[in-house]
């Protein structure tokens, strides 16, 4: 298991390509990265609440689904979509086309698994700060 020491060290060197103006994380398991996220590039930040698994990480839907709808302005806004782990991409997909209808840029972030960003790409990744 990574540290949470090991995690924060890696995001807060982490570099990027792009200039963000919002942070959108998928709640609930991209809030924390992006929290850290947000105190490092100091950008606003927002919940994009969409569910398709429960807390075992079984299905519970056939497909993603967002759970709330958006309620922050997000047109002609340069994101950065932050998940905490990847594994099918269903949600970071679902949750980028939502927000490319509007948006000049999207790129997605995550902890562990595949993203135009991320931090770790392990088979078994246990994130420190579950409880």
């Amino acid at each position: 298991m990574k540290s949470f020491e090991e995690v924060k060290e890696k995001l807060s060197s982490f570099t990027f390509e792009e200039d963000f103006d919002l942070l959108v994380a998928i709640a609930n398991g991209g809030i924390i990265p992006a929290a850290i996220l947000n105190q490092r590039l100091n950008i606003e930040m927002r919940l994009l609440q969409i569910n398709w698994r429960d807390a075992k990480q079984k299905p519970i839907y056939d497909t993603p689904k967002l759970i709330v709808p958006i309620d922050f302005e997000f047109n002609n806004r340069r994101i950065l979509l932050v998940e905490d782990r990847v594994k099918t991409g269903a949600s970071l997909t679902y949750a980028k086309e939502l927000l490319e209808k509007e948006a000049a840029l999207v790129k997605t972030f995550s902890v562990n698994g595949p993203a135009d960003y991320s931090l770790f790409d392990e088979v078994c990744f246990k994130f420190p700060w579950l409880i």
